[in-house]
């Protein structure tokens, strides 16, 4: 079995599952509306893999370096290389650091798609989300989604039954593995961790 910093943890093969299961039906909403408005995001020269996503939870995490690594070893030591510079660029807020390749992207493939956390699969269109007690927001799409969007009038796209369902599968996987602190890390700091454990382990 690959290492993983949460291979420790029992049970995670199931939390996985129903990880799977519902990114397929984000990938399923998100895609039917994204036809009705004609938007592909293929070949799209403003690539949302250059934009500084922070990603909150630990079964996403978990699942992420599950698939990374399952990567060859040369896959991996490169995307960690990457990894260092992009986080360490950000960390320092150089200019330009908003706006870096993602890690895991290679000649502008993904190389963990699969993987891939929730906002990099519902990021790029219009949507909507129905906090409790609070009016309904919306959100914007990308502005190449916009281009192609044009006039078109807005088809309902609501992120809400996603972040609901994600938060309590998050919950009980963090009563499972009793992992309960707060995570705020791109794809790079991620990364950069999990290789900092995998270096400890395997010093001991």
């Amino acid at each position: 079995m690959p290492f993983s910093p949460y291979a420790p943890y029992p049970g995670t093969d199931v939390f996985f599952q129903r990880l799977v299961d519902l990114y397929a039906e984000m990938d399923s909403q998100y895609e039917k509306t994204a036809a009705a408005y004609g938007f592909d995001c293929r070949g799209c020269e403003e690539n949302c893999c250059q934009t500084r996503f922070y990603h909150h939870t630990h079964i996403e995490t978990a699942y992420f370096l599950n698939g990374f690594f399952r990567l060859d070893t040369g896959s991996q030591k490169e995307a960690l290389e990457r990894a260092g510079l992009v986080a360490s660029a950000q960390n320092s807020h150089r200019p330009g650091s908003d706006r870096l390749m993602c890690p895991v992207n290679k000649d502008g493939w993904c190389l963990l798609y699969p993987y891939r956390p929730m906002i990099c699969r519902l990021h790029g269109i219009a949507h909507e989300l129905h906090a409790p007690g609070k009016p309904k927001t919306y959100g914007p799409g990308c502005a190449e989604f916009d281009r192609i969007r044009g006039d078109k009038a807005y088809v309902p796209f609501d992120r809400t039954p996603f972040y609901v369902r994600m938060a309590a599968l998050e919950k009980e996987f963090k009563a499972q593995t009793g992992l309960f602190s707060k995570l705020r890390q791109t794809i790079a700091e991620m990364l950069v961790d999990a290789e900092r454990l995998f270096t400890r382990e395997h010093a001991e």
